[in-house]
């Protein structure tokens, strides 16, 4: 690691290091080109290959299958939030959320701007600390789409289960667990992700949308919010987030190393169970999430006070643990180890968990 920390920022997170020190070698000239990807023209062929390499290389990743397109996007995942509706919400007016932190809840006011939308499922009653059960949801059958967030950075909370919506599209926001575990995208309508947290830097959002629900949108659909548009153009309409494509390339490139999904599944999990371990033995630390929801990606916890809340988190900062200090809506303290994190990291984490423990227990 030499002098870089040990990040746990929950977004933007860290980039795998392989991943950086390459694109810092061919960051003034990409493979003989005399120019910089961030200096290429997206109509350029040798940008094209870049694209078309990337979009295979996830489409692998994720196993996607015929019939779904991936779309290389701009604006964030929030941008998502309205895109949903105005693309989905026309079939019937109406549309089910579960609502289980706070970026589903942002996404459930958004989308009552556009049709008749029901909460099928909250956690607010606990401070959002649990994942409601498939008997706890109140399903719409004329529903346009049923709508999640797959993992909650905030509070720390992840589903373990795809919701089953009969004939009901499933849309999923899987922006913080996103190439962390297999997914069957043959269940879903539409995922989206920011690449903030487990993919690229921050101005790519991934999109991989079922083929036949697009071309349906509201009249007054943004252009740029139309995924029908975003499929005819393959992306490039205008000129896409260049860079952070690139970057994706590469760190799919290293996920590819460690096995894939399949295999990172298994390294993350390793990961959160090592400190979901020595938080529930420990005699300061509490975990904020109930046990069968907690996330593998943002470990949240707490100690018996604010105070020492505070000390811990000072003490880990000046011990090159950064980024420790938890949301304001929870409280305490969060450790976010999405898939760039590596093992050392969080072992040396747990150490410091454990010194700690006993220095002020």
């Amino acid at each position: 690691m030499g002098d870089r920390v040990y990040n746990f920022s929950a977004g933007p997170s860290m980039l795998p290091l392989t991943a950086l020190e390459r694109a810092g070698a061919e960051i003034t000239n990409y493979q003989g080109s005399g120019m910089s990807v961030m200096e290429m023209s997206h109509r350029s062929k040798v940008f094209q290959k870049i694209f078309d390499d990337t979009q295979a290389k996830f489409r692998k990743a994720l196993n996607v299958p015929e019939g779904y397109k991936v779309l290389f996007l701009q604006g964030g995942a929030s941008t998502q939030f309205s895109a949903v509706p105005l693309n989905l919400i026309g079939r019937t007016g109406r549309a089910d959320y579960a609502v289980t932190g706070n970026f589903s809840k942002l996404a459930y006011k958004e989308a009552l701007k556009y049709g008749e939308v029901s909460v099928a499922a909250t956690s607010e009653d606990e401070n959002h600390t649990y994942i409601p059960a498939q008997s706890q949801l109140k399903l719409d059958p004329q529903a346009s789409y049923f709508y999640y967030c797959a993992n909650n950075t905030i509070y720390g909370t992840e589903w373990q289960y795809v919701p089953e919506t009969g004939d009901v599209p499933l849309v999923c926001d899987m922006s913080s667990d996103i190439l962390s575990r297999p997914v069957d995208v043959s269940k879903y309508g539409i995922i989206f992700a920011g690449a903030q947290k487990n993919m690229a830097p921050a101005g790519l959002t991934v999109v991989i949308i079922k083929e036949s629900l697009a071309g349906h949108e509201l009249p007054f659909t943004p252009l740029m919010m139309n995924y029908k548009t975003m499929i005819d153009k393959d992306s490039m309409y205008n000129t896409p987030p260049c860079w952070c494509i690139y970057m994706l390339g590469l760190v799919l490139d290293w996920l590819e190393e460690q096995g894939g999904v399949e295999g990172m599944e298994k390294i993350k999990h390793g990961k959160a169970k090592l400190l979901y371990d020595v938080l529930d033995s420990s005699r300061l630390f509490t975990c904020a999430a109930e046990e069968g929801s907690r996330s593998d990606m943002n470990v949240t916890f707490r100690s018996v006070s604010e105070e020492l809340d505070a000390k811990f988190v000072a003490e880990a900062t000046a011990a090159g643990f950064t980024n420790l200090k938890g949301h304001r809506n929870v409280g305490g303290m969060r450790a976010s180890i999405y898939n760039a994190m590596p093992v050392e990291g969080v072992e040396k984490l747990a150490d410091f968990i454990r010194a700690f423990d006993k220095a002020n227990g």
